[in-house]
């Protein structure tokens, strides 16, 4: 530090814990090799044991932990394979501080890397206070607003000309430790920051990182005038161990007085979680017989407290054993792993099957007085051993298969076993060791039963393989225990009849392909696809037919297979695919019951140069003028090369107009382009021929026509609206013209709406003519059935319909009585009905059903009357309404009487005759 520069002072209180911290204070990155942190600090006391664990260090490899090794400089202190670092011997620290690098190896890439491991001495605080600063340098005094417990520390700058973090060997910040669960009181102060330029400049003080200003947040605290640093609340060792903060001093502007100081608080782990295990009930097993020493089973307990104190240092102990036969101590466990092994022997499943052990867990390593405890159960069940080989109940087993067939049992192999049944020792394994080379067989265990079930797995052939004579072996899943022997009786043999069946005929060389130029002629004879029968011992014959020909180009002789052209073979066709046609054929056999089998033909059809190129494309737009906008045209050729392009495209000379207008510039072998050969052309629709010519062999050429539009163009080169339309044959008063009409017609079709909606409103409101209850069409219309059965519907009955609409009626307003009415024309009037009605227009047709009525004796006398519908316009017939009604004596009814006996009743119910 230069001559007056400032100083940034550290004020420690000495007032909390006095424990040494040996967690882990890394954080983890990402997969970046190296040690979590450059310098390591750990509070420690003055003597230290032989193996006593100090800290922790943390090391990133990408590839694991597997690859990396440790050493350190110092001969006092090494380094475990989980990074914990440990005392070779017993040693008593002198000094204030020890040092040592620690360096990290990797043993695929032969990398190293270094962390500075510090070991700092909890000592009195008159003996901190004792310090002096360097000569030379600014001194760093006691602040005289502190207790005297308090010590002075420089604050050292981490960045050194090289840009590597290194901190001062005479003056060194501890970490601060702060114990977990403190009652307080709160907030407690830890430290002071303070500047020794405050003398001349008012200093602000911070502190960042997380429990300052990020999450878990304000955990500390800090007065941003007298830098006094304070904790707010009780912590937590198993939520946080540890917490990195920066402190900062700034002036009243907010400029960098002093560079920022690394702060490490070390949570002081105390005593106050339990031992849990991870199972309430452990399930173990062990073979009955087993000798002492044999491992059962491993329970497990976690305490959440600091695993390097101890504090979090669990011992197992075996506390009861139920039951005590044949010793009372059958089991011991191993106090820091927690295996459970036998400790004695004569273990017996017949005798014991189960053993109930209790389990304790206890921290402070194991001391009952200090530590805290919690207990588990281990349930070991006694297994049977197999002393007992399966043996088969029969020597020779027979069967019989047809051939080809797979999955099918063959044989049922029954075995005894007198172990405990479904257990390893009584599940029994099957093996054939001879007689099936091939592997077509193989057996199955009955997991019911325990039979083996001989099962086909891979197809005989009764050609190669007439019978099969096997010799099978019979085992446990678990072997045998030691001493016994295998049973003469865990062999057999198994006999297997093999049944011939009738085959199917197969094509030898299936999807068969051949290859050939298009365009063969009809009657060509491809190639001869023929299938072979494998039932050599039946004498069958083989027929050929066709199962699939999409494009039916092909025949096949139904004796010998051979396969001619029935059609001429198009590569262009749609029924290609990648220049492959693909027909599918049938061989039968005439066997008992018939086999077939397919065969696919494929044909590789060689591109001839059989199609001329078309022109692309068929419309375009250009400018008037000449300009950058040419039109780019090119071709489509359904042939592939070498018969496709490089393209030539042409003018024609005639007419003579085309090569005067355009013209036509060659960009490559597949494009050109299209422009005007003049300085202007009128605004058009232009056809345009163009000569394209592929390059086959021969060439193939086609002359197609281009529609170019010609329009005017804007500054960009773009077609405008009016200039496109204008292009389209349509001049400005025309399109004018176009418009006007449009608005015409649009209000033509506005008035003719509001008209319509006008004249249907009056006819809402317009008043009945004659009364409801007189008008006859409306009761003769509400009937719902009027007919008089099946025999009675011979009418021509379309005459009475109602020829026009009734919509417009039955929209009228509730209340008012419905009137038949025409849509179009006057109002129909009703005059007074005459002493003689006239029939109407329908007079005829009711005479009619008169007289069909009165000649047949079982109709009834309303039929004829109740299906009429619509009467006609004009009827001087009067209203019949009243016949709902017997006191309406005015009327005369004397007509009915003319229309026959069927209406004589009416005549007399309503004509106003006396009644007898």
């Amino acid at each position: 530090m230069t001559a007056g520069s400032g100083v940034l002072l550290v004020l420690l209180s000495l007032s909390g814990a006095l424990r040494a911290h040996n967690g882990d204070v890394t954080a983890r990155e990402t997969c970046k090799a190296g040690f979590s942190e450059e310098d390591y600090t750990a509070l420690i006391s003055e003597n230290i044991l032989e193996g006593e664990r100090l800290l922790k260090v943390t090391f990133s490899s990408c590839l694991g932990t597997k690859g990396t090794w440790y050493e350190t400089n110092s001969l006092d202190f090494k380094v475990e394979a989980d990074g914990t670092v440990f005392a070779t011997r017993e040693l008593r620290i002198p000094s204030e501080q020890v040092a040592f690098t620690v360096t990290a190896w990797d043993r695929q890439t032969a990398e190293r890397w270094d962390a500075v491991v510090r070991l700092l001495v909890a000592q009195p605080s008159s003996a901190h206070s004792a310090h002096k600063p360097e000569k030379g340098k600014q001194s760093a005094a006691l602040d005289a607003s502190q207790p005297p417990s308090d010590m002075l520390l420089p604050w050292p700058q981490h960045q050194n000309a090289n840009g590597l973090r290194r901190q001062k060997r005479d003056w060194v910040i501890p970490p601060i430790n702060v114990p977990e669960n403190s009652r307080g009181p709160f907030p407690q102060q830890l430290v002071r920051i303070r500047s020794d330029k405050d003398n001349d400049i008012p200093i602000r003080y911070s502190i960042t990182g997380v429990g300052a200003d990020q999450p878990p947040m304000e955990v500390f605290s800090i007065d941003s005038m007298s830098g006094r640093m304070y904790v707010t609340r009780p912590m937590d060792r198993e939520e946080r161990a540890s917490y990195h903060l920066r402190a900062h001093a700034v002036d009243m502007n907010g400029n960098k007085v002093e560079n920022p100081i690394d702060l490490y608080i070390y949570v002081i782990d105390m005593n106050d979680n339990r031992p849990e295990f991870i199972n309430q009930v452990y399930n173990g097993s062990v073979d009955e017989g087993s000798k002492p020493g044999t491992y059962v089973m491993t329970v497990t307990a976690n305490d959440a407290d600091d695993g390097t104190t101890a504090n979090g240092m669990v011992r197992y102990r075996i506390v009861a054993q139920t039951p005590h036969s044949p010793s009372q101590n059958m089991f011991t466990i191993n106090s820091e792993t927690g295996d459970i092994v036998t400790v004695a022997a004569g273990l017996d499943r017949e005798k014991v099957q189960q053993y109930t052990v209790i389990v304790q867990a206890t921290d402070m390593e194991g001391n009952l007085n200090y530590g805290l405890s919690n207990t588990a159960t281990a349930i070991i069940t006694v297994t049977d051993v197999n002393d007992n080989p399966p043996e088969f109940t029969a020597s020779t087993y027979a069967g019989e298969v047809p051939e080809n067939q797979v999955e099918v049992v063959v044989a049922n192999l029954t075995v005894r076993d007198r172990d405990q049944p479904h257990s390893p020792n009584w599940n029994a394994f099957y093996r054939i060791i001879s007689g099936d080379p091939s592997g077509h067989f193989s057996i199955r265990t009955d997991p019911v039963t325990n039979e083996g079930m001989v099962t086909v797995v891979k197809a005989v052939d009764y050609e190669l393989n007439r019978a099969f004579m096997l010799t099978v072996m019979v085992s446990n899943q678990a072997p045998l225990a030691s001493g016994i022997q295998t049973s003469f009786q865990s062999t057999a043999g198994v006999t297997i009849s093999v049944v011939d069946v009738n085959e199917a005929p197969y094509f030898p060389s299936n999807r068969k392909l051949i290859r050939l130029e298009e365009g063969v002629p009809t009657g060509t004879a491809l190639t001869t696809f023929s299938a072979v029968d494998p039932d050599r011992f039946m004498q069958q014959a083989v027929r050929y037919s066709k199962l699939s020909d999409p494009a039916n180009w092909l025949h096949i002789n139904a004796t010998n297979g051979q396969i001619t052209t029935a059609a001429v073979l198009d590569r262009e066709s749609l029924y290609l695919r990648n220049n492959v046609y693909e027909a599918t054929f049938l061989a039968a056999d005439n066997g008992t019951p018939p086999a077939s089998g397919t065969g696919t033909l494929q044909i590789y059809l060689i591109d001839i140069n059989d199609n001329a190129p078309e022109l692309l494309p068929k419309e375009a737009q250009i400018c008037e003028k000449p300009s950058l906008n040419a039109i780019n045209i090119t071709a489509a050729d359904a042939d592939v090369d070498p018969n496709i392009g490089p393209y030539v495209f042409e003018l024609p000379f005639v007419p003579a107009a085309v090569r005067r207008n355009w013209t036509i510039t060659r960009l490559n072998g597949d494009y050109a382009q299209l422009s005007l050969h003049i300085l202007y052309l009128e605004a058009g629709v232009y056809d345009v021929p163009i000569t394209v010519t592929d390059s086959g062999n021969p060439p193939l050429s086609n002359t197609s026509i281009i529609k170019v539009k010609v329009c005017p163009c804007d500054e960009n080169g773009d077609c405008t609206t009016i200039g496109a339309v204008a292009a389209a044959g349509l001049g400005t008063s025309a399109i004018v013209a176009i418009l006007i009409c449009i608005v015409i017609l649009l209000t033509m079709v506005l008035l003719f709406v509001v008209w319509m909606k006008r004249r249907e409103k009056e006819r809402h409101t317009k008043q009945l003519l004659i009364d409801p209850e007189d008008d006859v069409r409306d009761n003769i219309l509400k009937y719902d059935e009027e007919g008089g059965g099946e025999e009675d519907q011979d009418y021509d009955l379309s005459q009475l319909q109602q020829p026009e609409t009734m919509e417009h009626v039955l929209s009228k307003a509730p209340g008012v009585r419905r009137v038949d009415e025409r849509p179009v024309g006057a109002e129909p009037q009703y005059p007074v009905r005459p002493v003689v009605p006239h029939p109407g227009d329908i007079g005829d047709f009711i005479n009619e059903g008169l007289r069909a009525a009165d000649n047949d004796p079982t109709a009834p006398p309303y039929d004829s009357l109740l299906v009429f519908d619509y009467e006609g316009s004009g009827s001087t017939a009067g209203s019949v309404s009243s016949l709902n009604s017997s006191s309406s004596g005015d009327q005369d009814y004397d007509y009915l009487n003319d229309w026959g006996p069927r209406f004589k009743k009416l005549a007399d119910m309503y004509g106003g005759g006396e009644e007898d």
